[in-house]
């Protein structure tokens, strides 16, 4: 299991919205203070979600074709949470007084990379299983 390279992946998304978000705030209010996720629910909740299911996906070891449908939809689930921040960013303008964006706000560019990845290699051996049990007949 923790052998694969596709588990590294996966660990490295369980990382970028499991323990980053409390680490790296999303933006800047306007009195500089930074702002976190936790204080949208439904932003907590999507992280939340997207983690269990990166955690899911890596527990789901033996069942390849089940991990890659697991590690797509949590894809899915991450654009969403891409699209919510870009809805709910503040907007930046030559004002001094906006608020900036933080580097938090990429966190969910950085997980879809790593499923992306994770998928590849799942894909990889689904592909060197099948070809072995071909060569077994």
């Amino acid at each position: 299991m923790l052998q694969r390279v596709q588990t590294l992946y996966l660990l490295g998304a369980v990382i970028c919205t499991g323990v980053l978000p409390f680490l790296l705030p999303l933006w800047y209010d306007h009195n500089k203070f930074p702002v976190y996720f936790q204080s949208d629910l439904f932003i907590f909740f999507l992280f939340g979600i997207s983690s269990l299911l990166s955690i899911l996906t890596i527990n789901s070891y033996r069942k390849r074709q089940q991990q890659f449908v697991i590690s797509r939809l949590n894809i899915v689930l991450n654009v969403i949470l891409l699209l919510l921040f870009i809805l709910y960013a503040p907007k930046l303008s030559g004002d001094p007084e906006v608020s900036k964006k933080g580097i938090g706000l990429i966190l969910p560019v950085l997980a879809i990379i790593l499923l992306a990845f994770a998928n590849k290699a799942i894909k990889k051996d689904e592909k060197l299983v099948k070809s072995s049990g071909r060569l077994r007949k």
